[in-house]
């Protein structure tokens, strides 16, 4: 019974995070399809579905939806994991169609804004010609921007210290050798932490000492 009522608990959880786990699911599939790709092929595969400046030009949204879709490196498991820890309760907590405003917010204006900085330092001859063909897919984006919104989750003062911890993990890689990608996961957490009109209203603030709490009782 126990086991039941585990497995019960477990899809309810999933239950209430429809998006998530379709989007999951999706990036299984699409990453068992990678693994039984050529090596040579896999290349020019991902790199039609890359936001990199070439494919901006031709179809942007066609490449913004198409990258949201694959993994570059092939590990599906680590980002199961991930997507249960932010996504999931991030849409539990914003309800699917404002969880997705903020996926498609963070993705998009982070894919433009960063592959518009490199657009320019190419002009300016900081960046090789070559660079408008750079592999760039995946979701890392959507995820720095849900990140940064679920600071609104939870309760003072403990969203100071997660929003610390949130700016550390994706500011620390940009001050220590910047990257157009290391810019576009600092500018998706901004994005995230604008989207506070998404989430002003829903509901009272996680607060890890009530729930600590409540385990010990």
């Amino acid at each position: 019974m126990r086991i039941l009522r585990g497995l019960s608990g477990v899809w309810a959880y999933v239950r209430g995070a429809p998006g998530t786990y379709v989007w999951l699911g999706i990036l299984f599939v699409t990453t068992v399809a990678l693994h039984h790709m050529s090596p040579e092929f896999e290349e020019h595969f991902l790199r039609r579905r890359s936001t990199n400046i070439h494919e901006l030009s031709r179809n942007p949204v066609r490449v913004l939806v198409a990258s949201a879709m694959w993994i570059e490196n092939g590990y599906w498991v680590p980002y199961a994991l991930l997507y249960t820890v932010f996504h999931a309760p991030a849409e539990r907590w914003l309800g699917t169609v404002r969880w997705l405003a903020v996926c498609a917010l963070a993705h998009v204006l982070a894919s433009l804004i960063s592959e518009g900085v490199l657009l320019e330092a190419i002009r300016r001859d900081m960046a090789p010609h070559s660079a408008v063909n750079t592999l760039d897919i995946g979701v890392s984006y959507a995820l720095a921007g849900m990140m940064a919104v679920l600071v609104y989750r939870i309760a003072a003062p403990w969203r100071y210290a997660y929003l610390l911890a949130v700016l550390a993990v994706f500011g620390l890689p940009l001050a220590a050798g910047p990257t157009f990608t290391d810019f576009g996961h600092l500018v998706a957490v901004l994005i995230g932490l604008a989207c506070y009109p998404l989430a002003r209203g829903r509901g009272k603030p996680w607060n890890p000492k009530e729930t600590l709490a409540g385990l010990r009782g």
